[in-house]
C-alpha cells in the first residue's frame, strides 16, 4: 500500500470535512440567541472530529493515532446528540435531522472501521517483530 504522508490523504478525514461544512450549513437555521449555545456546541464538536484526526496522524505511534480517532468517535456522538435537540426544540426538521444523522453514523462508521485496521496492522507487524519506529509513518 502506499504511504500516506499527510492527514488530507485520508479518507476518513476529507468526509469529516465535508460533514463539517454540512454540519455548519445546517446550524444557519438555529436561533441566534443560540450562537453561544447548541450552535456554538454543535459545530465545535464537528470541528473536533477533523482535528483529532489530523492531530492523531501526526502523533508518534499508531496508539496514539488510535485514541485521537475515540476521541473523534466521542465527538460524532456527541453530535448525535445535539440533532435529537435541535429536533426537539424545532430548529430542524426531520429530514434534516435524518440526513445529518445518518451522516454522523456513516463517518462514525469510518471511524470504526479505520481503528480496527489499525488494530490489526499493529498486531501484524508485532508478530513480525517490527516496533512503532519501524511502521510509524504511515503505510496504509
Amino acid at each position: 500500500m502506499p504511504t500516506l504522508k499527510s492527514f488530507e490523504e485520508l479518507p476518513v478525514w476529507k468526509d469529516a470535512r465535508k460533514f463539517a461544512n454540512k454540519i455548519y450549513n445546517l446550524t444557519k437555521k438555529f436561533p441566534k440567541e443560540e450562537n453561544y449555545g447548541l450552535t456554538s456546541q454543535i459545530t465545535r464538536a464537528t470541528v473536533s472530529i477533523g482535528s483529532n484526526i489530523a492531530e492523531g496522524f501526526d502523533r508518534y505511534s499508531k496508539k496514539d493515532f488510535i485514541k485521537f480517532l475515540i476521541i473523534a468517535r466521542g465527538s460524532i456522538s456527541e453530535i448525535q446528540n445535539d440533532l435529537y435537540i435541535a429536533l426537539d426544540l424545532k430548529y430542524i426538521n426531520q429530514k434534516d435531522f435524518q440526513e445529518n444523522y445518518s451522516l454522523a453514523k456513516d463517518l462514525g462508521k469510518q471511524i470504526n472501521g479505520f481503528i480496527k485496521y489499525l488494530k490489526l496492522y499493529d498486531k501484524q507487524n508485532s508478530k513480525a517483530g517490527k516496533t512503532n519506529e519501524e511502521y510509524c509513518k504511515y503505510d496504509f
